[in-house]
């Protein structure tokens, strides 16, 4: 009877789950396929905030480690991706900075009651609106970009007109010139004309020859794109002799297109940070200094940043709950209002999970050279009702 009870109690020694040591974040995330040039940067950025992390005490008295899995840029994918690396354990999710592709896999997270967070998505349903009320997103929304172009031109540089020219091929496009269209009037401009066009389009010719034909140039130019449709865009309008200031959002953000667009000037976009080495705030250049020590390169545009930025609040929101639970963190991350990080405060509340509001670092490209000429803040957030397009 004896030698039946020690070998029943080393049975159920041997059966009990251990103790986690660990705290583990798993990255749902695009290895291959067209979104990895996105997810990679961010990824990155994110692990650079986790070794930091742990090089400091790690999270709770714990380190943290990562797993990763791949979506492969396939919404099904990204739906196992997001049950692998929760079967693997993870207290947490990463997912794809797209919100349709990083979707399935978040969704998978607030099944289990785990929090998700979105690498970059600016689209508002990439949080409570689309998810759940676990998931948020890392960046700021494609809306407040809009705005912060149409408030700052106005003041900045005295823009009166402005024609609203809009690549319809993705949502995020649509949130540019949403922001566009609800705050420049509030600013005291005056929306002359609007467009349509499709990324692929070939040619925006009669798009440009409504344009030539206002009775006077508009001062800017809403572009809501991105490359590579942006660049063909900016390159006719130019060719068409059209000097009006053109802006666009966080998209086209990097040097790399420059050479398809010689010598362009007048051109400027909104960014979480600059990559140039101009920054006003020596905290961004010392994380442009330590990626580029991690990936071998300094990064290629701003969508590094907000990977590093999700990490940052998630850890804080999990020492100020004492626990990796998702209903506990998501509550102690909409506590935070004006959360100070590297690229600027951040807020959160029960009703929104994105930033309708952020300091934007505006960069400029003259003679096809880009830098950081002002930041600007958006004088009122956009409203959750512009943002869902009521």
């Amino acid at each position: 009877m004896k030698h039946t009870l020690i070998a029943s109690a080393l049975t159920l020694a041997i059966a009990a789950p251990a103790f986690a040591e660990d705290i583990t974040v798993g990255f749902a995330i695009a290895k291959s396929g067209w979104m990895e040039a996105y997810d990679t940067p961010a990824a990155t950025a994110a692990k650079i905030r986790i070794d930091e992390i742990n090089a400091n005490g790690g999270l709770l008295g714990q380190q943290v480690k990562w797993i990763e899995a791949d979506t492969k840029t396939d919404r099904a994918q990204s739906a196992k991706a997001g049950l692998q690396v929760l079967d693997d354990g993870a207290d947490m999710m990463v997912v794809s900075c797209d919100y349709d592709f990083g979707a399935p896999a978040a969704l998978a997270a607030e099944a289990e009651g785990k929090n998700s967070f979105f690498l970059c998505a600016e689209d508002v349903k990439a949080g409570i609106q689309g998810v759940g009320p676990n998931s948020f997103s890392g960046s700021v929304l494609a809306a407040v970009q809009g705005a912060t172009m149409a408030e700052w031109s106005k003041a900045k540089r005295d823009a009166k007109t402005g024609y609203v020219l809009l690549d319809t091929t993705i949502e995020y496009n649509k949130g540019i010139c949403t922001g566009f269209d609800w705050m420049f009037p509030k600013a005291g401009g005056e929306i002359v004309g609007r467009d349509t066009f499709k990324n692929n389009d070939a040619s925006i010719a009669s798009q440009i020859s409504r344009i030539k034909a206002l009775p006077q140039e508009p001062d800017v130019i809403m572009l809501c794109s991105y490359i590579p449709g942006a660049v063909a865009a900016v390159r006719q309008i130019r060719a068409a002799g059209i000097n009006s200031l053109i802006l666009n959002g966080s998209a086209v953000d990097g040097s790399y297109w420059l050479n398809a667009t010689p010598n362009l000037s007048g051109f400027v976009v909104p960014v979480q940070g600059s990559i140039y080495g101009d920054d006003p705030r020596a905290a961004v250049e010392a994380f442009n200094v330590a990626y580029e020590a991690a990936a071998g390169a300094r990064p290629a545009s701003q969508y590094a940043y907000p990977g590093y930025i999700l990490i940052d609040l998630w850890a804080k929101a999990v020492e100020r709950a004492g626990t990796v639970d998702g209903a506990a963190v998501t509550a102690a991350l909409e506590q935070m209002n004006g959360e100070p990080t590297a690229f600027g405060p951040r807020t959160f509340t029960g009703e929104l999970h994105h930033q309708n509001s952020a300091e934007m670092q505006i960069i400029e490209i003259t003679e096809g050279t880009p830098a950081a000429v002002d930041s600007w803040t958006i004088s009122e957030a956009v409203p959750l009702g512009v943002l869902l397009k009521k």
